[in-house]
Order: structure tokens, then C-alpha cells, then sequence
């Protein structure tokens, strides 16, 4: 039965694997590929080192892949938002099918800043009302 638990994690974890891989070869622009990469791989290498703390039987073993696991959900979406967020500000361009570009009208190419939408005329940001 453990044997089962270990093959079915690590099949699970090599399919993540291949579809991140595929989705970086198929998806049209960037920020598609960031996307697949980052929650596909996080995935995949998650269950494969779950799979060998659970082989391995060892308390010092399951530490650290715990800990890795951990490091790889905190910093892969982390990483991720930067470089797509580097890439919109020096203007890759988005797939021709993109239907919203939500940071289009609120984005300063010349000073790199963001306005919230919810600005007044001075642009303080507006409190909503309660």
C-alpha cells in the first residue's frame, strides 16, 4: 500500500510536470506561459517530494521537503508577479486574444505608477462609504 501512495504521487507529480512543460511550449504570449509554469510546476514538484518523505521514512528527509515545498509556494507566485509586472512595464506585448487589459488606462509608462480608479480630482484616494 505504501508502495501505491509513493508511484501515484510521483505519477501525479510528473504529469504536473508535462503539462507546465506543454503549457510553456503552447500558450501565445508571457504572461500565459508564467501562469502555467508557475502553478503546474509548484504542483508537480510538490507531490514529487511528498512522494519521497514518504519513501524515504525519515524524519530529517520530510523536514526538508516540507520546507521546500513551503519555499517553492512562497516564492514561484512571488517571482512570478514580478517578472510578469517587469515585462507589462516595458511593454511585452499581450496575446492578440486578450479580452481586458485591466492596467491599460491606469498604468504611467513615464513614471511607472498605478492610480487605484478610485482616486478624487486632487488624487486622494476615495474612502468608500459605509
Amino acid at each position: 500500500m505504501n508502495n501505491l501512495a509513493h508511484v501515484v504521487l510521483l505519477i501525479i507529480g510528473a504529469t504536473f510536470l508535462l503539462a507546465a512543460a506543454i503549457g510553456v511550449l503552447r500558450m501565445p504570449d508571457l504572461f500565459t506561459r508564467m501562469q502555467t509554469a508557475t502553478k503546474a510546476a509548484t504542483l508537480g514538484i510538490s507531490c514529487i517530494l511528498i512522494a519521497v518523505a514518504l519513501y524515504m521514512e525519515d524524519l530529517g528527509v520530510a523536514i526538508r521537503a516540507f520546507f521546500t515545498v513551503v519555499f517553492f509556494f512562497l516564492t514561484a507566485p512571488v517571482a512570478a508577479h514580478m517578472i510578469g509586472r517587469a515585462a507589462y512595464f516595458i511593454g511585452v506585448p499581450l496575446w492578440k486574444g486578450t479580452m481586458v487589459d485591466e492596467l491599460q488606462d491606469r498604468y504611467d509608462r513615464r513614471t511607472h505608477t498605478l492610480t487605484s480608479g478610485l482616486t478624487s480630482e486632487r488624487g486622494i484616494p476615495d474612502l468608500p462609504d459605509s
